[in-house]
Formats: structure tokens, sequence, C-alpha cells
């Protein structure tokens, strides 16, 4: 973070309003809503599915202890085959937005403590070794300990709705071919 705006080559970057009264200000959005400052001057904001930090950039340096103390699950993450974006946590459940890029599939992984259920766009799921095509509405019931995977034949966004008493990363066996 100390050199957060030396990096910077723009002032914004995503979706970022400022007013003329902001001065020496840079903004990271990485949100789908729209970041809105007025009246800011030397400062830093950084807003993402992981968190929003607003710092004076004399300050910035010191951000480190105060992030390391915050334990929260990753909400987003960029991976070989695209990327997830938690939308939503309840006991019990796990609502997940997969966007795959064309050509790439997840891993042929199971679960053996949750279910999911996947609403998806246009691939090939594959599910206990049977394929079959997957289009928009198309919902796929992936109970425990079935290995599953979705190759994507175009862009495609999944809705994966997790259900189970112990949700957590930890939770994926990946079986080798």
């Amino acid at each position: 973070w100390n050199t957060l705006a030396e990096v910077m080559s723009e002032r914004a970057m995503g979706n970022v309003i400022m007013d003329e009264c902001c001065d020496n200000l840079n903004v990271i959005n990485e949100l789908d809503v729209p970041v809105l400052c007025m009246g800011l001057k030397d400062m830093i904001v950084s807003a993402s599915a992981e968190g929003i930090i607003v710092s004076d950039k004399d300050r910035s340096s010191h951000i480190k202890p105060f992030v390391d103390g915050i334990s929260q699950e990753i909400m987003f993450a960029e991976k070989s085959w695209g990327s997830y974006r938690v939308l939503d946590v309840l006991p019990g459940s796990l609502t997940i937005k997969a966007t795959l890029t064309a050509g790439n599939a997840m891993n042929y992984h199971a679960h053996s403590r949750r279910d999911e259920t996947v609403v998806s766009g246009e691939g090939i799921a594959t599910v206990d070794g049977s394929e079959r095509v997957v289009r928009p509405g198309d919902v796929i019931p992936l109970p425990k300990g079935c290995f599953h995977t979705v190759k994507a034949t175009s862009d495609l966004c999944m809705i994966e709705v997790q259900i189970g008493a112990d949700i957590s990363v930890e939770d994926k066996i990946v079986k080798h071919s």
C-alpha cells in the first residue's frame, strides 16, 4: 500500500466519480457500484469484494497490520478457468457467481460435506462420468460425493448455491485422471 499511489498512472480505476474539489486522490474500484468522492485530498481509496480501504496517503504505509488482523473468507478470486464472486452467505448456504472463459474447465472434483446446484450458461457438465450439454436456465443437482466439472464451450456464467452444515474451501476432493 505504501507505493500504491506511486504505481498508479491514473487517478481512478473503475466506476469512480470525483468532484472538482478532490486533490491528489487515487481511487481503485473493483465493485459493480459507483464510488463517489467529494472534497478528498491526499488520499487513497480502494473498494473491492474483500473490503474498502480509505487512507490518508501519509498513513497508507501503516495499513498492513490492520489488514492482517482482518479474518474473512475470500469474496472474489481469479482462477485459471475464469473467476468467482461470493454473492451471499447465510448459515448453511453460500451463493457464488462463477464465470468461465470459453475452452476452460474447473477441476473434476467432489465435496464430502456440501451439495451444489448449478444454474449455468453454455457448456458441458460432467457428473460422475456422464456428460450433458448445459444452457441458460439448466439446473444440475450435485449431491455430496459426486465428482463434477463444467467446461465452457462459450463464455458462461453460473450461479452455484452450496448447501451444507460445513461449507469451506477445504471441502474439495480433486480427482486426477
